[in-house]
């Protein structure tokens, strides 16, 4: 679609992320908790850099959730979501959100984004941000003209199944959050584990972060590097009793992954050493089932690799 990119690192400076920026920049977009790195995200950080350059921050909030963190209040401009993880709860239904502060003043950057601020021919001729202002401009162009071009609506069926989920989410992401911690301080002591990230630990490089916008707990994630590289991960993932192994995450039933084997098996080593992709690394995706449970599948899955 002709979009470009520029990667920079989640604990790039801001001098760095400046840098960073080219002529053309139209945003900046970061996830509060990374799939699988699992590093924080300093939203505040990222929020101050981009207002200095013109453009919104987009947080993509899928694994915190609204009911751990609100990347909004902490000066995001956009929020996304994968509803099909933790807010539908069981994978039931493919879909996703956007959430518009309102707060990104289009129009006192009017040459970065012609598309709110121009007459949409398409569309009457509206001028978004006449049209509808500040708080309703960006949010009405994806709903009326995109969307409509590029066919982005869940069915009704979908709807209905993620809204069964969002009722009960308040009640699940705490338990999801136990596990999580529990599971993580656990394989920080086995001896066949080389390295765990999860931010709930203390020893964990993100724990600043995850004490300041996610004091309540993050999220299900632990992701763990074994000493035996691929074919430990491999062996392990095989014996699991409850844990599926499956790309899919966040979701009530507890699910396993070896990046390196399956999401990102396109990249060479090179590649996923630059991703932060160990060969040995397994996402582990805490589910609702009983903390002890979890802990021994776990305990019986590594005596076997």
């Amino acid at each position: 679609m002709g979009i470009d990119f520029t990667f920079v690192d989640p604990d790039a400076s801001e001098e760095e992320l400046s840098a960073a920026f080219r002529p053309n920049t139209k945003a900046m977009f970061g996830e509060t908790i990374a799939n699988p790195a699992l590093t924080v995200l300093d939203i505040e950080k990222f929020a101050k850099v981009a207002h200095a350059h013109g453009v919104p921050l987009i947080v993509d909030n899928t694994f915190p959730t609204p009911i751990n963190c609100r990347p909004i209040e902490w000066g995001a401009d956009i929020v996304t979501h994968s509803t099909t993880k933790y807010m539908d709860g069981h994978g039931a239904a493919v879909g996703g959100a956007i959430i518009d502060s309102g707060n990104f003043d289009w129009d006192a950057h009017s040459e970065k984004f012609p598309g709110l601020t121009t007459p949409d021919e398409s569309y009457h001729g509206v001028t978004y941000t006449k049209q509808f202002g500040q708080g309703g401009a960006y949010i009405t162009k994806a709903t009326t003209q995109l969307m409509r071009d590029l066919g982005a609506i869940q069915s009704p069926q979908n709807a209905f199944y993620l809204n069964l989920g969002l009722e009960s989410l308040h009640v699940r992401m705490p338990r999801h959050c136990e596990n999580g911690q529990a599971v993580a301080e656990f394989l920080e002591k086995h001896p066949k584990v080389k390295k765990v990230t999860y931010c709930g630990l203390k020893s964990d490089p993100y724990y600043e972060l995850g004490q300041k916008y996610l004091p309540n707990g993050s999220c299900g994630g632990v992701s763990f590097e074994l000493e035996g590289g691929k074919d430990a991960a491999k062996k392990f993932m095989e014996s699991l009793k409850i844990a599926a192994i499956e790309t899919h995450v966040a979701d009530a039933r507890s699910c396993v992954l070896n990046p390196a084997s399956t999401t990102h098996r396109q990249m060479n080593d090179e590649e996923l050493k630059a991703a932060g992709i160990a060969p040995g690394l397994v996402r582990f995706s805490c589910g609702l089932e009983d903390t002890r449970d979890l802990l021994d599948d776990i305990a019986r899955a590594l005596e076997a690799c």
